[in-house]
């Protein structure tokens, strides 16, 4: 009786400290997210980066994420591509994604804006307007388009579900800087379909605290578990 007490004991002492210890690490890891934020916020309240500044690898692309950038190209219409099941505002929809050619040769995806689905065609999208000749795009420095669950052959084409940045490139025969843009600002004329309410960028910090939480919650649970069942009620029914 005494070596399953203490079984029970060093168990309920274990699952305590384990609990308890990844509580710590989400605040930990809320602590980071915090301090992540703040250089988002920073990085948005920089002046524009120019044109010529845009990162070329993915190490200077990561130092650049969220700052706000003025580019000056043309649009590669021809190469205009929609990535299904994306969402604006909770409706289901289409990102455009147009590459824009810049002065040195290179070019960057411009996540251009958010196109709703036809209810009665998903396959059918209403192209927006394309302006000709060089345009000065104002945009936010953003990682390349996040990628979804996708079947076999949902990758080419003019509707696709992801977009794959080097190997866009090498369909196009195109060097494509290594991230992308949203483009902000008015839909131009001709493209007033467009909607552009991007998310603001989140480190999802009260995330980490709601898990921390759980985690703190479930260790203090195992000890009132434990005090009732191993110690509290024994004596009741000794006293008995």
């Amino acid at each position: 009786m005494r070596f399953e007490r203490f079984i029970v004991a060093v168990a309920a002492v274990a699952a305590v400290l384990a609990t308890a210890r990844l509580g710590l690490w989400q605040l930990d890891r809320a602590r980071q997210r915090t301090a992540l934020q703040s250089a988002l916020d920073e990085r948005r309240d920089l002046p524009p980066l120019a044109g010529r500044a845009l990162a070329r690898s993915e190490d200077e692309a990561q130092l650049q994420l969220h700052r706000r950038i003025e580019l000056l190209g043309v649009w590669r219409d021809d190469a205009t591509v929609y990535l299904d099941n994306r969402q604006m505002d909770g409706r289901p929809g289409f990102f455009v994604i147009t590459p824009l050619l810049l002065a040195d040769g290179t070019a960057v995806l411009v996540q251009r804006g958010w196109l709703p689905r036809d209810p009665q065609d998903r396959a059918r999208v209403q192209a927006p307007g394309t302006p000709p000749g060089e345009v000065r795009v104002e945009a936010r420095v953003a990682p390349p388009p996040s990628r979804l669950f996708e079947m076999a052959g949902s990758d080419v084409g003019v509707i696709r579900q992801n977009l794959d940045v080097a190997a866009f490139a090498r369909e196009l025969r195109l060097t494509l800087r290594p991230l992308s843009v949203l483009q902000e600002g008015p839909a131009e004329p001709g493209a007033t379909a467009l909607q552009r309410r991007w998310p603001a960028p989140a480190a999802d910090v009260h995330k980490h605290h709601g898990y921390a939480a759980q985690w703190f919650g479930l260790s203090a649970l195992i000890t009132g578990l434990y005090v009732w069942f191993q110690l509290i009620r024994p004596r009741r029914q000794d006293a008995r």
